[in-house]
């Protein structure tokens, strides 16, 4: 019996080792998502800010606020 209860508190310690292990699993998923959304975000600022994109949205504004309803 002995035996038996010292197999499973043994299990139970080396279950806990192993999620601790695991346990920054998560949070670095979170940073390369994170991080991921950062360059897209990069990436459409610099495409938005272009001149010729720049200057197309300008005038889809500028013939939106003029049309005649």
């Amino acid at each position: 019996m002995y035996q038996a209860v010292r197999a499973r508190l043994r299990a139970l310690v080396c279950g806990m080792r192993a999620a601790r292990r695991d346990a920054g699993m998560v949070t670095s998923e979170y940073a390369m998502g994170l991080v991921a959304a950062v360059a897209f975000a990069v990436v459409l600022y610099k495409v938005v800010t272009s001149g010729a994109v720049s200057a197309e949205l300008q005038s889809m504004v500028t013939e939106a606020l003029n049309a005649r309803m």
